[in-house]
């Protein structure tokens, strides 16, 4: 993975609000059997986001962004 990490305070707050967005919309995003509202999904991740347990991370191959958990092991093997 060609990526960068990004900090959520380097961004406006409409463009984190935007990926945020996008990345509890995705496909393949809903983990759990208790229904949860999208407005709860996106302060869940800001919260993960400001207490430093998930990070932003584009990708440069493919030009997009996505979130992980801090102790993914795909941040190992990041570009940076």
């Amino acid at each position: 993975m060609t990526g960068v990490k990004i900090a959520y305070n380097e961004l406006s707050p409409e463009a984190l609000q935007g990926v945020v967005e996008e990345f509890v919309t995705r496909d393949g995003t809903d983990y759990g059997e208790v229904e949860v509202s999208l407005e709860t999904k996106i302060l869940q991740v800001k919260a993960l986001l400001k207490s430093k347990k998930a990070v932003i991370v584009f990708d440069q191959q493919s030009e997009t962004c996505t979130i992980l958990k801090c102790d993914d092991p795909v941040l190992k093997y990041l570009d940076t």
